[in-house]
């Protein structure tokens, strides 16, 4: 399951939310490690999602305190995943 924050809807913080949250980072790691195609951007976006989710709640101390455990290693993964991906030489146009 995937985390939607709609705009309309204010985004609480309670177990269930930073239970997703964790779900959704870890699956898209796992899915990076995997090789899958487009996993880069996921992981990208589900970091995001986390990172505006508890922006926009007061009581998200501890979900902002494992992102910013987890962040740089997931960003390690999309840096390294991203120059494993990327074509020795410049396409000919």
């Amino acid at each position: 399951m995937l985390l939607e924050f709609p705009e309309s809807e204010p985004v609480m913080h309670t177990q269930t939310s930073t239970a997703q949250l964790k779900d959704e980072v870890y699956r898209r790691m796992y899915r990076l490690e995997e090789c899958r195609s487009g996993a880069e951007l996921g992981l990208a976006l589900a970091l995001l999602r986390g990172w505006i989710a508890t922006d926009s709640k007061r009581e998200g101390v501890g979900d902002r305190e494992w992102l910013s455990m987890v962040s740089p290693i997931c960003l390690q993964m999309i840096e390294t995943a991203l120059k494993r991906n990327r074509p020795a030489l410049p396409c000919a146009q």
